[in-house]
């Protein structure tokens, strides 16, 4: 399932550190190939990725990343992670509506 487009990228755990300390804000979808909410999650995150061209987004499958999974205390996925300058400022749990994701990225956008 490793939807990979310019908007959205996969990435492991050797790619982690440098993604989420850009200067941009940075969106991880944890997720697993096996999670229908996750799957469900997966063409609305694309979709955002589209949308906020000023966020980066990143998806990184829990499964195949698992000391990752265990570092952030991800017990529930799919579970999105917003970071900025490195650091974890918000976690959205859940498979939620667009209009309810869109809403809550809009504070993190330019």
């Amino acid at each position: 399932m490793a939807v990979n487009n310019d908007k959205a990228i996969e990435i492991s755990s050797n790619e982690f550190e440098d993604t989420i300390n850009s200067k941009e804000v940075v969106i991880v979808d944890f997720y697993a190939e096996w999670c229908m909410p996750c799957l469900m999650l997966a063409p609305i995150f694309e979709e955002l990725a589209e949308k906020f061209k000023d966020i980066k987004f990143a998806r990184i499958n829990v499964d195949e990343n698992k000391e990752l999974a265990n570092k952030f205390n991800i017990s529930s996925i799919p579970c999105l992670v917003v970071f900025k300058q490195g650091k974890e400022v918000e976690r959205i749990l859940g498979a939620l509506p667009a209009e309810i994701l869109e809403e809550k990225l809009m504070k993190y956008s330019k």
